[in-house]
């Protein structure tokens, strides 16, 4: 007994739980993946989170703030003072009506029955493209500004809406500014339309996001570091903007250079369309709350093709011009496979009220029944 050794006990190694160092490990790779190289589609994102990219980025930390270029500041500061300044004062306030048109107008003879009585209360400009335009109405008479040839897809049609607010603004009385294609015709009385537009402190820019082919699928990573595709929007290019706004897209520079040079059809396999991304993506970043997001020029896209929708004579009547009136919701839907709906209500100074006071794509062959409809309701 005394000659006994106690031996120690060695106790038998621990065995780790390895599958949960795995799993943790593959977390927190993925995690950071994530975070390096953030998801750039939807589907991705719902691999995440069934809530998708915003939920998920919520969880992230926050990307630090990019420091801005020279010519970002430069251009943000000339653009933040003109819209600090308090909007200039008129005695006689007047609505531009812009028409960007190829030629003749075939619905000047409606719009003449639009503006008739209204004299002083608005200011008529015409950039056709193709032909010298042959006037009927005395509103339109040497109206025509000088203009340019426009294709479409691009950036002529920006420089062409950048020639037609460059002549508007001369006339200090215009302070609001609406653009009207060939085929556009109103779908109310002029005070209607003055009031709606005049006692409002918003411009009506179409803009939204839109991840598919037609929309995010058009970026170009040389638009960076000013223009991230995050910011990148696209809408219709039928604005009405006041007069602080119309000023800054004249003052812009930085922005425009970036889509002259990088949107444009067949670039880099990309047919970026200009005047669909450029004034859209250039608010979005420059004055997001001041804008409607929406435009007040109905078209109708629900045919899901190339273009919209167009009325001829037949299609043209009361039920299709109520129609258009009672609409108070915006709805855009987005290019990628998903097909979502964003639907947003129609705000007038924080009332839902309807959404439209123009419409587009009639047929020339419709002037008769429009100009029937336009005398004989009183509503339209």
């Amino acid at each position: 007994m005394g000659d006994m050794q106690i031996m120690p006990r060695h106790r038998p190694p621990m065995k780790r739980p390895m599958w949960i160092i795995v799993l943790v490990s593959l977390v927190s790779m993925l995690l950071i993946c994530a975070y390096v190289y953030p998801p750039q589609s939807h589907s991705a994102c719902y691999v995440f989170s069934s809530r998708g990219c915003k939920a998920f980025t919520d969880w992230l930390p926050p990307i630090p703030a990019r420091e801005y270029t020279d010519a970002e500041i430069a251009s943000r500061v000339v653009i933040k003072e003109i819209l600090s300044m308090p909007p200039t004062q008129s005695r006689n306030p007047k609505l531009a009506f812009m028409f960007l048109t190829r030629g003749s107008l075939p619905f000047e003879m409606l719009w003449d029955k639009f503006f008739h009585g209204h004299e002083g209360r608005f200011s008529v400009y015409v950039h056709a493209s193709k032909e010298r335009p042959i006037h009927v109405s005395r509103y339109f008479v040497n109206q025509d500004i000088h203009s340019e040839k426009v294709i479409w897809g691009k950036i002529s049609m920006v420089d062409a809406e950048k020639r037609l607010l460059a002549h508007a603004l001369k006339d200090p009385d215009n302070q609001h500014f609406v653009l009207l294609s060939d085929s556009c015709v109103p779908l109310y009385k002029f005070d209607h339309v003055y009031n709606y537009l005049m006692y409002t402190n918003i411009s009506y820019v179409d803009s939204f996001e839109d991840p598919g082919p037609h929309g995010n699928g058009r970026y170009s990573e040389h638009m960076l570091p000013e223009i991230e595709m995050s910011d990148f929007r696209k809408g219709a290019q039928w604005f009405s903007m006041k007069r602080q706004h119309a000023l800054i897209v004249m003052a812009d520079n930085l922005y425009y250079s970036k889509f002259k040079d990088y949107c444009k059809p067949g670039l880099e396999g990309r047919n970026c369309i200009a005047d669909e991304h450029y004034l859209p993506t250039f608010f979005h970043i420059i004055d997001p709350g001041g804008i409607a997001n929406w435009s007040v020029t109905h078209v109708d896209w629900s045919e899901a093709k190339w273009h919209p929708k167009s009325y001829r004579a037949q299609d043209v009547n009361f039920e299709l011009l109520k129609n258009i009136t009672s609409i108070d919701v915006s709805v855009h839907v987005t290019s990628d496979e998903r097909k979502e709906r964003q639907v947003r209500p129609c705000l007038w100074n924080g009332m839902q009220r309807p959404c439209y006071l123009f419409a587009r794509k009639f047929y020339p062959e419709a002037v008769d029944n429009l100009m029937f409809l336009f005398s004989n309701y009183p509503t339209i």
